[in-house]
């Protein structure tokens, strides 16, 4: 049964907060529908919300280290890791599906590099910047149990979402 909006784990849900397990070559057939339910629960997101460029697998309770993103294209990363994180790093607020109004101060890396399989279990490496580097650092946070608003700048990065 296809995920919803209602699957999507909030903020507390202590399922946020585990490390996940890798996906298994034996698992490759199972990826296919977790990448339907990641992008069914984003669209509803943005639907609602009007923001989400990528979602993590822990957000719908998918204990597995993929990472589902959809700006122009779909892009499948399973078992990703991030290397050359750069020195330099950048202020921007975030947020975050499991908590969509609210809106935390963070500092990210400005460029790295993820190396990835992709939905065909063929290596994979990409070096980004900017937003795209920010964005993967937070979905791969999801991945370790991280949440941004354990990456706070402060006690004052935080605020609410304005409504549009």
């Amino acid at each position: 049964m296809m995920k919803t909006l209602d699957d999507l784990l909030l903020l507390g849900d202590p399922r946020l907060y585990s490390v996940c397990e890798p996906v298994l070559e034996s698992e490759l057939p199972l990826v296919k529908n977790w990448v339907a339910d990641l992008h069914n629960v984003m669209q509803e997101i943005r639907d609602k919300y009007q923001f989400g460029r990528a979602i993590a697998a822990p957000q719908l309770g998918i204990m597995k280290r993929l990472i589902y993103m959809n700006i122009d294209k779909p892009v499948v990363f399973i078992n990703p890791e991030l290397t050359d994180l750069s020195g330099e790093m950048f202020e921007l607020w975030d947020d975050c599906m499991s908590f969509p109004n609210l809106l935390v101060k963070v500092s990210r890396h400005k460029s790295l590099t993820i190396h990835y399989l992709d939905e065909n279990w063929t290596p994979q490496e990409w070096a980004i910047e900017g937003d795209l580097s920010e964005l993967l650092q937070h979905e791969y946070d999801h991945l370790d149990g991280i949440l941004c608003t354990m990456r706070a700048i402060d006690q004052h990065s935080f605020k609410w979402r304005p409504t549009p």
